[in-house]
């Protein structure tokens, strides 16, 4: 992996609508060689860009030369000063053994379906782990799968705690914060922890649910959010809020999810970077680059003492620009630059660009525009190898997320978090992934 300047691929992208289907036919079946491309990127080499070394710190004074080697946002940024960003070694985030050899053992086997949402023959590990090609008009298609069957907190996770902080990006003024807990749970494609291969009994066909809970401040303790994903892409997800001063849950409508949550900077669709269906969205893959992403390790990072917690655990710090950005390291990566826009025409945004990182699928970076076109949010979230993070994370063979930050560039104001996340299923019981849990009470 060498190249470091942002220059597209430039391969022919002629196929015409009509030929869409024989185009994408024409790909050469995936091999174990692709597989070992895909997860070990780094294997034979690190990414490079001209001057820049681990040690260096880009800031306004020095941008320029490496104005390609970060997302175009993210450059504006660091030129109006509003963050510096130190530069740490590449190192390759190796995933578990488990979601690799899944990917081995069902190889060539997943196919598209006629229509976005539509997926046949998936097993588990990473749906299709060949190179993206420019000229295959479903490419972007395909990198949405591997991103929604990424390793993402293993087969089951949980951050808690869990701290937003809402500030206004000028003055630095925190205006409110909330803290959460967090849990993520697999139902099907599992692969580290029983039960294996999925969670049963399942008659709904879930996929996936996440489960949030306020646990301070005490004007919203309580308020309570639960999301079941269904296998069926095409099938809208099951949504519900809990709202403890009304102690009753509601359905959310489906255009509550790009609401602003609880009076965050955050969309329900932008947790994880993105929180929906592959058929919400036209999935284009731009190219590839090697940019700077926050990777890092946790415990070799400036970290804050703005919390305690009984073991000792330290959280990400933030400052620069109204204390809004993470002050950690980022490194050189190989990423994928996919677009997505909503099919929506009612959506609030026109379209969001994400930056994959190809060796987790993960989306450390977003940038989100309004419906005129403009840039609107500008979207981080930081991961940490699991080795350098707590004890219980060593050898979980999944990034850990570590910080998120959404800036506003438009209201001049973000929402950072913080997290303590743990692997596992020690903390994420199948029980509370359901209504009736919600309405436990207090």
């Amino acid at each position: 992996t060498t190249t470091g300047e942002f220059t597209m691929k430039r391969q022919w992208m002629g196929c015409s609508l009509l030929a869409a289907v024989a185009c994408s036919s024409i790909a050469l079946a995936a091999t174990d060689a692709d597989v070992d491309k895909s997860f070990f990127p780094y294997r034979n080499g690190v990414p490079a860009f001209p001057g820049v070394k681990p040690g260096l710190v880009i800031g306004k004074d020095n941008v320029e030369p490496f104005r390609n080697a970060v997302d175009p946002a993210l450059y504006q940024h660091l030129k109006d000063g509003w963050l510096e960003i130190p530069v740490g070694p590449t190192t390759s985030l190796d995933l578990h053994p488990n979601y690799v050899d899944a990917t081995r053992k069902n190889l060539n086997k997943v196919k598209l379906g006629a229509q976005p949402g539509e997926i046949t023959g998936f097993v588990a590990g990473r749906p299709f782990p060949e190179e993206p090609d420019l000229k295959d008009p479903r490419a972007g298609e395909k990198l949405a799968w591997n991103f929604k069957y990424l390793i993402n907190y293993g087969d089951n996770g949980a951050i808690t705690p869990f701290y937003w902080t809402f500030r206004d990006l000028n003055s630095g003024k925190i205006e409110r914060r909330l803290n959460f807990s967090f849990h993520f749970l697999n139902y099907k494609h599992r692969v580290i922890e029983p039960p294996l291969p999925e969670v049963t009994p399942n008659p709904s066909q879930l996929f996936r649910g996440i489960y949030a809970k306020v646990l301070e401040p005490l004007d919203v303790k309580n308020t309570q959010l639960l999301i079941q994903r269904f296998s069926d892409d095409l099938k809208r997800d099951d949504a519900y809020l809990y709202l403890g001063f009304q102690r009753r849950v509601r359905r959310l409508a489906t255009g509550q999810v790009t609401d602003a949550f609880l009076g965050s900077d955050l969309m329900v669709e932008d947790f994880e970077g993105y929180n929906g269906r592959i058929s919400d969205m036209v999935w284009t893959y731009k190219g590839t680059a090697d940019m700077l992403a926050p990777f890092f390790n946790h415990n070799e990072q400036k970290l804050s003492d703005e919390f305690k917690e009984p073991d000792g655990y330290k959280f990400i710090a933030f400052g620069g620009k109204g204390g809004c950005f993470p002050i950690v390291s980022w490194q050189l990566r190989k990423m994928y630059v996919l677009e997505a826009r909503p099919v929506d025409p009612g959506h609030p945004i026109s379209k969001r660009v994400y930056y994959v990182d190809s060796q987790t699928f993960t989306m450390s970076r977003t940038l989100i525009y309004d419906r005129k076109g403009e840039l609107w949010k500008s979207f981080t979230v930081g991961k940490s190898l699991p080795d350098h993070h707590l004890p219980e994370n060593k050898g979980s063979g999944t990034p850990v997320d570590d910080f998120f930050s959404m800036v506003d560039v438009q209201s001049k104001h973000c929402t950072t978090g913080q997290f303590k996340a743990h692997m596992g299923g020690k903390l994420t019981p199948v029980s509370l992934f359901s209504v009736q849990n919600m309405r436990g009470g207090d």
